[in-house]
């Protein structure tokens, strides 16, 4: 079978039938060594809380250790050998998003601590220029916290509205909402999220875009729940802010990328002031670096930029187009296994092709919180709250759900495990 350490490029990989897809999968499983362990009584761990944070292959964690080991320096700053090689890991980085995405520019893409700091950035330099009192900000009913506390922030200081997209039935924006806040005249922003980090929603980003722009509105898309788990083609999306975070497909924690159009960065304020995203400093004055460095002081997350790096090429080897065929098939069978579970409600549209691998469900009267704590015992993860989604809860009515998103190493085996888990629940509470 082939390894995925072998795999140089997308068309190494042989996808002849479904059954070859399942066998590549389950195979680079071994590459995430925390797959390998067990918890609570000696049982195998079956991680399910992708949406999340996702699990670490060995090469990403070996280029992170490399790094420290062999490299260790700042960049940007010095001649000395090791300065080079460390600017040049890191600078690769960059170059390997702008691919991964679909970016001609390097220059727009920008090193955040991930989605959320970048939501806040755009708010911060860019909102605060343009946002004015009387003015809209749009998004939609099923937006993480990250998407909407920014906006809330910049709408109180500048005494502007929020609107939302309403969320059908079904899970699916109303975009007839969409139309009636841009005839206002008043928007100044549109920014919503390409996946839904709740019910797997995959937003029809084309159409919300394309009618921006015929109301020269800009648009923002929080891509933290999609870029993991399907290919993202900027150039073809042609929005204005794009926002993503490393630890959600395979990397480390405390990095992302921002990409902003370049004319429009380049009539940005900095978010923040300090080491080298500055050209000259004086007493009374300072002028600005050159982009994307202007928005990136001090001294950054090195290491983790590498990492971030490592599970690009990682992702990038697969191919993505592949890691959204498995999710669609897991997402299925997931679906069709647990609507045989009585009393289970499944939050979302059951059109496989407009969601990803998430499913939120409440479990009878059972609190999600319960049963998360049982399944547990069965080695099983998976995520009960809110979601940082209260809006969303909201909506549906509830105060919480369980829920349960996949990613690549995931395999229907897992997904058993977790049907027979729900079982165990109903006896538990003599449903």
């Amino acid at each position: 079978m082939l390894k995925l350490s072998s795999i140089t490029n997308t068309d190494d990989w042989s996808w002849k039938s479904l059954q070859s897809i399942e066998a590549s999968f389950e195979d680079l499983r071994r590459d995430f060594p925390i797959l390998q362990r067990t918890v609570r009584k000696n049982k195998p761990l079956v991680y399910l809380d992708n949406a999340s944070t996702t699990q670490k292959p060995n090469q990403v964690i070996d280029s992170i250790v490399d790094y420290y080991r062999n490299r260790n320096a700042n960049i940007h700053r010095a001649v000395y050998a090791l300065a080079e090689e460390a600017t040049e890991a890191y600078e690769s980085t960059r170059d390997k998003i702008a691919h991964f995405v679909n970016v001609q520019n390097r220059q727009e893409v920008i090193f955040v601590r991930g989605t959320t700091e970048a939501i806040n950035l755009v708010a911060y330099a860019w909102g605060r220029s343009h946002v004015k009192e009387g003015d809209i900000v749009v998004t939609t009913e099923y937006e993480h916290h990250s998407n909407i506390v920014p906006w809330q922030l910049l709408a109180r200081e500048k005494r502007a509205k929020i609107e939302y997209i309403r969320m059908d039935d079904n899970g699916e924006l109303i975009l007839d909402d969409l139309d009636r806040f841009l005839a206002t005249g008043r928007v100044k922003l549109v920014t919503f999220s390409l996946m839904s980090n709740v019910m797997g929603t995959i937003t029809d980003a084309r159409t919300i875009v394309s009618k921006c722009k015929a109301a020269d509105v800009p648009t923002m898309i929080d891509g933290a729940q999609a870029v993991p788990h399907m290919k993202v083609d900027l150039e073809k999306l042609e929005c204005d802010f794009f926002a993503f975070s490393g630890h959600k497909m395979l990397g480390p924690t405390g990095i992302g990328a921002l990409w902003v159009r370049k004319s429009i960065l380049e009539t940005m304020n900095p978010f923040h002031g300090g080491g080298d995203m500055i050209r000259e400093v004086h007493k009374y004055e300072a002028t600005w670096n050159d982009l994307p460095y202007k928005f990136e002081a001090g001294t950054p997350n090195i290491a983790d930029v590498i990492g971030f790096g490592a599970a690009i090429d990682y992702l990038a080897k697969i191919g993505m187009d592949n890691v959204r065929k498995h999710e669609i098939e897991l997402t299925r069978y997931a679906i069709e296994e647990l609507s045989k579970v009585k009393g289970l409600c499944i939050y979302g549209t059951r059109d496989i092709s407009k969601r990803g691998g998430v499913i939120s469900f409440n479990f009878a009267d059972v609190h999600p919180h319960d049963v998360a704590q049982i399944i547990d015992d069965e080695g099983i993860a998976v995520r009960s709250g809110h979601h940082c989604a209260q809006v969303l809860m909201e909506r549906l009515d509830v105060a919480a759900t369980s829920r349960v998103s996949f990613y690549i190493y995931n395999t229907k085996e897992d997904v058993d495990v977790l049907i027979d888990s729900l079982n165990k629940v109903a006896r538990v509470f003599k449903l």
